[in-house]
């Protein structure tokens, strides 16, 4: 029985609404009773026939189902209609009458039909937050499978390395000993990168957290990101910018681990690539645009679709180095470019080898100059 009583209670407020939210709801609530009152008033002003009153009320709970969370505002929306339409909308007007000819069966059925229209459009919300909580609890078991498995392989790699060097100390050459401990930094970096990967992701889904966008230049970021590239890898990046200076309203850390990301991912991943471009431009719709390409192979058909899915494993073999992707880095990547308002797509390019991009939403500016846009 307890549990019943619970459970009714929260379907009429939801357990843990704050003072703000029951004050919000029920703002809106009267908000749209009110609204339905003078659409009413009007209508009767211009000699419109009182049946629509009853549709109006009736639209008025449907809406405050959709707007308000928890049965109590559409009961509240319900019984509120049904006594206000007799008093102020029924004659004799502004006075209660519960005697009127086909009285009990109107109000009646225009009670129940409030009454289901606003418990079916609450069940409809509860179930949708039902199905992405089941959503969200899916990913995290994925993401923490996913993870464990990451884990493992660069940490057992370490602990042999490690091991290695200080069982053996005294027999390794000095070469053999730099090798080792360029492994463990390696598979340290490597480490770092996925746990950074995995904050964002978490730092962006928590709803409770808000960004620190403050306007940044976009060629001043992707400097630094490029700097911090060359510092752990060879492969050459060649950096295209617009005369123009563009500043982009933006977490300038989380925008530089999206390119850190993407120019890794080349490393990784792009087969036969020797070169990366990093192109920025302004979009014709005022959106700076940030591209990163190679000149490998190009990605596979099949894995385009799917290639910024949480956990996708973006090559079905492990990697050389022992390492199998499961495509965190670039779900990290869509999170943090999402978070941000803005859009991010992948292609093959027609020279050949892949290109990422992403476009961000620019402070409003002045439609003077305009950069050029290259193939992106």
């Amino acid at each position: 029985m307890n549990n019943e009583m619970l459970f009714l209670r929260d379907a009429l407020v939801p357990r843990g609404q704050s003072r703000r939210e029951i004050a919000r709801d029920m703002g809106v609530t009267l908000a749209l009773l009110a609204a339905a009152a003078l659409l009413c008033a009007g209508l009767n002003a211009a000699g419109r026939n009182d049946n629509m009153v009853p549709l109006v009320f009736v639209l008025a709970v449907l809406l405050t189902a959709r707007f308000t969370n928890g049965y109590f505002y559409s009961l509240f929306a319900t019984a509120a209609s049904v006594f206000g339409v007799n008093f102020a909308f029924t004659y004799p007007y502004f006075e209660f009458n519960f005697t009127l000819t086909g009285y009990p069966l109107t109000f009646l059925t225009m009670f129940a039909v409030s009454l289901v229209v606003g418990m079916l459009t609450e069940r409809v919300k509860r179930q949708g937050r039902i199905e992405a909580e089941a959503e969200r609890e899916k990913m995290k078991a994925n993401l923490l499978r996913g993870v464990s498995h990451d884990l493992r392989t660069p940490l057992t790699a370490i602990i042999g390395s490690s091991t290695v060097v200080l069982e053996q100390f005294d027999g390794l050459s000095d070469e053999e000993k730099k090798e080792l401990i360029a492994q463990v930094r390696d598979d340290a970096q490597w480490l770092v990168r996925l746990v950074e990967n995995i904050l964002s992701i978490t730092r962006i889904n928590d709803s409770a957290v808000q960004l620190r966008k403050a306007p940044e230049a976009a060629e001043e970021i992707a400097a630094e990101a490029v700097n911090k590239f060359r510092k752990n890898h060879a492969m050459p990046v060649r950096v295209s910018v617009p005369d123009e200076l563009l500043m982009v309203p933006m977490d300038a850390t989380l925008i530089e681990q999206v390119l850190g990301n993407l120019m890794e991912n080349v490393v990784i991943h792009a087969r036969g690539a020797t070169a990366i471009e990093l192109n920025i431009s302004r979009t014709p719709d005022h959106q700076a645009r940030f591209c990163v390409e190679d000149n490998g192979k190009g990605i596979d058909r099949d894995i385009l679709p799917r290639l910024f899915e949480e956990l996708f494993p973006h090559v079905r073999e492990t990697n050389a180095d022992g390492r199998r992707s499961m495509g965190i880095g670039l779900s990290a990547c869509m999170s943090i470019v999402k978070a941000h308002g803005g859009e991010m797509y992948a292609e093959n390019r027609r020279q050949g080898g892949a290109r990422v991009c992403f476009v961000l939403p620019m402070e409003e500016e002045d439609d003077g100059d305009q950069g050029q846009d290259p193939d992106c």
